[in-house]
């Protein structure tokens, strides 16, 4: 909103002509003394001819005269509306509003006093105010979801208290999930109808912009408006990574590794500093240039369980990513079930000394798949992985598996007619399971192509097809491996005879895809650190069948969970820190929850100042259009309203 202007109505020689009626007012003022012939004494002449002065003189007939003072100021009023005074401002164009106000993480910098969010608040505040008499609006709040604060309303008291309430998150933004909710709310029955002018809806986002353009998305009845939030040049160093692992030279030591990155205009001195469990472990400072990452390592020695908070001194805009945490769990031995006739090469690579370090292998016949004892471990987690050889369930178990010549009873698998001495040709290193694993010198006399689900992936091909494949399964992931290590077939006479039909079990390999097998998918570890999730990200804990209630401890306090199918646990944290899963006083899992997002902790502004949404651009403005605001019609109005108090004083007199 500017300044007053002026608007001039009349010409020179117009105002020169107004310009003489208050003279000529206060002119008839002192002409219409009126004196009546009276006979009176002498004395008393004398008297009343010194009144007459007294009451003709300039100061005391301005003075006692109330009539005059309204008149000018009526006539005042007057030549000031035909000046046309006014206000340069703006004007909300619209009768229906969404507003979408980003309450993600980066709307916590403080680069706007008090912060962005704050800011955002306040612009969709005045939107609210500018709002004419039958506009409605609704109030949406969004991160990586949306939340509905208030539907259609043309209260403007409540909208602001909708405003009002709306809370900064930790979560990273995504602007689909809340342009779905306005589209839903705004645009009723969109699917069959036609655009309606009066359906239309101005669409106000009101962000910093640290989401990704929202390109399959229709727009429909909505009119989108972007109001940028955040100043040119904000200062932020971020922590980006945080991760420990084994040191190379020194055996079971661990070091802690961290990543900062400035996204700042400015060349910064970070201070450091690493705690243990609470405790100082070490310190230091770290120079980063503008615009570039470094990198800092922290030797914590030999550590069984432990967690690590790092703590970076920036003084910078955004506090949320100047702190960061890791988990430290001491490391456990995967519970692992080989089902099988016999197979000795297989049980010895599952039980060599370092395959025993880090997995207990159960043998068992296949006979005790139609236990009841099986059917509960399976169901309840009992296993981590579970390897069929030449056998297969009548249930997928809740478990990692690897089936040796045979399928699983899961979608998508299908094994195809065998065939005699398939060649491997490919193979795929990339993956955990085949790391360090020449199959080039492996020999197969008799195996089965394999028929892979959609998403899975083929591990060993062969020239008839996959020998080898991998695919997940609601959580869990199932290996199969097409031919056999070896057979047993009925003999004419006494025992059966057993038959090697691949010598891959006499190669080095073998053992070493053993160890990949307990390693990946038995669920340990090269490292005892657990990972970090994001905040907002949804988690699955499983446990044993049977359990209730765990109870889970955030930074801010303890809250209890409840299974949503038995065995299985959700739980969402909101918040940076470590996290406590407990059964009872039993801890059933920690885990550490980190920020470690480059995009909201780059507080600078969006590199393409539109935003697009399906084909449209949408250009950063305010929303609003300019618009003179003249007052001549409240001057004309004021008056009116001085006539008639001058007109009542007047007709009060003749009255008296």
């Amino acid at each position: 909103m500017t300044g007053l202007s002026w608007i001039n109505m009349l010409s020179w020689w117009q105002w020169l002509i107004l310009g003489l009626v208050p003279p000529a007012i206060v002119a008839l003022y002192f002409l219409k003394l009126k004196r009546r012939p009276v006979e009176v004494p002498s004395t008393y002449l004398w008297r009343k001819s010194i009144e007459d002065l007294h009451v003709n003189s300039l100061w005391q007939r301005l003075r006692r005269n109330l009539l005059l003072w309204l008149q000018l100021l009526l006539l005042l009023l007057v030549m000031l509306a035909l000046l046309r005074p006014g206000w340069q401002g703006m004007k909300l164009a619209g009768h229906r509003f969404v507003l979408l106000i980003d309450n993600s993480a980066s709307m916590q910098a403080t680069d706007v006093a008090p912060t962005r969010l704050d800011e955002a608040k306040h612009r969709a505040g005045e939107v609210i105010d500018q709002m004419a008499s039958g506009d409605v609006a609704m109030v949406v709040s969004f991160s990586d979801s949306a939340r509905i604060e208030q539907t259609f309303s043309d209260d403007h008291a409540l909208l602001h208290r909708s405003v009002a309430a709306i809370r900064p998150t930790d979560r990273s933004t995504a602007l689909g999930d809340a342009l779905k909710v306005a589209a839903g709310l705004a645009n009723p029955g969109r699917s069959g109808e036609k655009r309606d002018k009066d359906m239309s809806a101005r669409l106000f986002l009101f962000s910093d912009g640290k989401f990704d353009d929202v390109l399959d998305f229709s727009l429909g009845n909505l009119e989108p408006v972007f109001v940028p939030i955040g100043s040119a040049e904000p200062a932020n160093v971020g922590i980006v990574a945080l991760s420990t692992r084994r040191a190379e030279t020194r055996g079971e030591e661990l070091q802690a590794f961290a990543r900062l990155e400035n996204f700042g205009p400015r060349d910064v001195t970070v201070g450091l500093e690493l705690t243990r469990d609470g405790s100082l472990v070490d310190a230091d400072r770290l120079a980063i240039p503008a615009g570039q990452v470094r990198q800092v390592a922290f030797d914590l020695g030999t550590v069984t369980s432990a967690v690590l908070q790092l703590r970076a001194a920036c003084g910078d805009q955004l506090p949320l990513d100047d702190v960061a945490y890791a988990v430290i769990d001491p490391p456990r031995r995967a519970n692992v079930l080989l089902v099988t006739p016999g197979n000795e090469s297989l049980r010895w690579s599952l039980q060599t000394a370092a395959a025993s370090a880090i997995a207990a292998v159960a043998v068992e016949s296949p006979d005790f798949l139609k236990k009841d004892a099986y059917r509960k471990q399976a169901a309840s987690r009992a296993y981590d992985l579970v390897v069929y050889d030449r056998c297969q369930p009548d249930q997928m178990p809740q478990a990692n598996t690897l089936f040796i010549a045979a399928v699983p009873r899961a979608p998508g698998w299908s094994a195809k007619p065998k065939v005699g001495v398939p060649q491997i040709i490919d193979v795929n290193p990339s993956h955990p399971l085949m790391q360090w694993i020449d199959m080039g010198n492996v020999t197969i006399t008799e195996g089965t192509p394999l028929g892979v689900p959609a998403g899975g992936t083929v591990l060993i091909d062969a020239d008839v097809g996959p020998m080898l494949a991998i695919a997940p399964r609601e959580g869990f992931e199932d290996a199969v491996l097409g031919f056999p290590i070896l057979e047993s077939r009925p003999a004419a006479a006494g025992p059966a005879e057993t038959l090697f039909r691949t010598d891959w079990a006499f190669r080095g390999s073998f053992p070493i895809f053993a160890l990949n097998l307990l390693r990946y998918m038995g669920g340990q570890r090269e490292t005892a650190t657990t990972g970090s999730v994001a905040p907002g990200t949804p988690l699955t804990i499983s446990v044993p069948l049977g359990t209730t209630k765990l109870s889970v401890e955030t930074p801010q306090d303890t809250v209890v969970i409840r299974p949503n199918r038995p065995g299985q646990f959700s739980f969402t944290p909101e918040h940076p820190g470590v996290y406590v899963v407990r059964d009872g006083q039993q801890v059933v899992e920690r885990f550490a929850v980190n920020l470690f997002d480059r995009r909201e902790s780059d507080l600078r502004p969006r590199a393409v100042s539109a935003v697009k949404i399906g084909h449209v651009e949408v250009a950063a403005e305010s929303g609003w259009t300019a618009a003179r605001r003249e007052i001549w019609r409240g001057l004309l109005g004021l008056g009116l309203v001085v006539l008639l108090w001058e007109w009542y004083i007047y007709w009060r007199r003749l009255a008296a």
